[in-house]
């Protein structure tokens, strides 16, 4: 079974679906959900990018991260949110594959 699924909520040229995996395991969902998530971190081949959006959902920011800032990402994320206060919102998608990760919201 393959169907596609998009991050956003409004319809625009940004939405960028991709494909949804699933799993005959039994996953549990990620429950730490005010740190990015350590096995992402961990895993040597996914090159990350941050992806800002505004309210409208219009990108507006982006950045590939290095190694060293992707061991750091959750400081990232926080000095992206303190600099760009028109940033409503970002997604990490894998930098070459350009898959979806995960949305970061602001606290």
């Amino acid at each position: 079974m393959l169907f596609k699924h998009s991050p956003f909520d409004i319809d625009n040229v940004f939405n960028q679906p991709g494909p949804v995996f699933v799993s005959k395991a039994d996953i549990e969902p990620y429950a730490d959900i005010y740190r990015f998530p350590p096995a992402i971190i961990a895993e040597k081949d996914i090159p990350i990018t941050l992806i800002g959006y505004s309210e409208a959902q219009i990108m507006i920011y982006t950045q590939r991260l290095s190694h060293k800032e992707k061991q750091n990402i959750d400081a990232v994320i926080a000095q992206v949110f303190k600099e760009n206060a028109d940033v409503a919102f970002l997604h990490a998608r894998n930098s070459e594959a350009c898959c979806y990760i995960c949305k970061i919201e602001r606290v």
